[in-house]
């Protein structure tokens, strides 16, 4: 009989054991979703497509007076074109009509008297002959309620901003906003596929090099009025940022740009926090 009461207790114990196991597995596993939003953003040229696309759609696209609607104008390169996603993913576009335009990272954002050509590489000159500037933007920038600068910043150009911010003219009721440069660090597509959804939410890369003396430097020129501190707010520290959301979602396909996932959750920690939450 107590051999029986063992052998009984015995297979009990192990079929707890064993759903105990199968439980942290399922806990430990990566969800589905999370592994597919990954494997959507190896696609660069679709991942590079969400980026590009809707801002395109709204480059130079006039000002309806007639619209209930505040005037917002988003101005910069590739980094400009995430900022507007991040709104977007937030429905700001039914508060304001917001126009674009679209200034090459290679071109630079600069407005002034100085000859800036020495700082544009020779084989760039072609197309920053033809790109849009901030000076052909006055008219439009004048018509904006709301305008928005954001850029992946050089720091020649960063030296200059005070320059630049004198140059647009932008008196109250205006409102200014300089978006703040932003990095993920180095993406590892294939290293994350083999992490739990636990591990991802815990993943943080290291900032590197001139990111830190931009971000510095930015921080320094602007009231907090003006200057949206978006590696601050987004990674709580200087030296490192997170790779993931809090739901397990990749922020950034390549260390610089988002994907949608990332797009909403960053829109929604800048509209949450000042200077943004006025919006």
């Amino acid at each position: 009989m107590m051999i029986e009461v063992r052998k009984q207790s015995l297979i009990i114990s192990f079929f707890l054991l064993i759903t105990i196991i199968n439980s942290s597995l399922v806990n430990a596993a990566q969800s589905p979703e999370v592994r597919a939003d990954i494997l959507q953003a190896a696609n660069k040229t679709k991942s590079g497509d969400y980026v590009r696309q809707r801002f395109f759609q709204r480059m130079k696209k006039p000002f309806n007076s007639e619209e209930p609607l505040k005037k917002m104008l988003i101005i910069g390169d590739s980094h400009a074109q995430d900022f507007y996603n991040a709104m977007l993913e937030n429905k700001l576009n039914l508060r304001y009509q917001i126009s674009t335009r679209r200034i090459p990272a290679i071109c630079g954002i600069y407005l002034g008297s100085e000859n800036i050509k020495r700082f544009i590489e020779k084989k760039h000159m072609p197309i920053c002959q033809k790109a849009d500037t901030l000076k052909a933007a006055l008219p439009q920038i004048k018509q904006a309620d709301v305008v928005i600068i954001a850029a992946n910043w050089k720091l020649w150009s960063v030296e200059r901003l005070t320059t630049t911010v004198k140059n647009l003219n932008i008196s109250a009721p205006q409102k200014l906003f300089v978006i703040g440069r932003k990095t993920f660090g180095k993406v590892n597509l294939r290293q994350y596929l083999r992490l739990s959804n636990n591990e991802l939410r815990q993943l943080r890369n290291p900032v590197y090099g001139v990111q830190q003396k931009i971000n510095q430097a930015m921080k320094q020129m602007f009231p907090s009025s003006v200057f949206v501190n978006t590696q601050q707010l987004l990674c709580r520290s200087e030296k490192d940022c997170p790779v993931f959301t809090p739901q397990a979602r990749l922020i950034s396909f390549d260390g610089g740009h988002l994907t949608k996932q990332g797009a909403r959750y960053v829109g929604s920690v800048l509209l949450r926090n000042s200077p943004l939450n006025q919006l």
